[in-house]
C-alpha cells in the first residue's frame, strides 16, 4: 500500500460492520478481509445469529482501529 493514501477509520468500520473483511481490504489487509469474509458466515449459521453479530463487531473495531493508527 502507497504512503500517501489516507485511510478514513470511520468508512472502514461501516464496511466492515456491514460486510466483514471489507473494511480490513479497504486497509490493504487482503487476508485479514477474506479471514473475516469467510468466518463471519460460518459464526452465522453454526451459532443462529449470536456470533455473527460478534463477529461483524470484532471485524468492524479492528478495521477502524487499523486504519486510525495507519491512516
Amino acid at each position: 500500500m502507497s504512503s500517501n493514501r489516507h485511510l478514513n477509520p470511520g468508512l472502514a468500520a461501516v464496511l466492515s460492520f456491514f460486510f466483514p473483511g471489507v473494511g480490513q481490504i479497504y486497509n490493504g489487509k487482503f487476508l485479514r478481509g477474506i479471514f473475516w469474509l469467510i468466518i463471519t458466515p460460518g459464526a452465522w449459521f453454526a451459532s443462529w445469529g449470536t456470533l455473527g453479530w460478534i463477529c461483524h463487531l470484532i471485524a468492524a473495531y479492528t478495521a477502524y482501529s487499523y486504519a486510525k493508527e495507519h491512516g
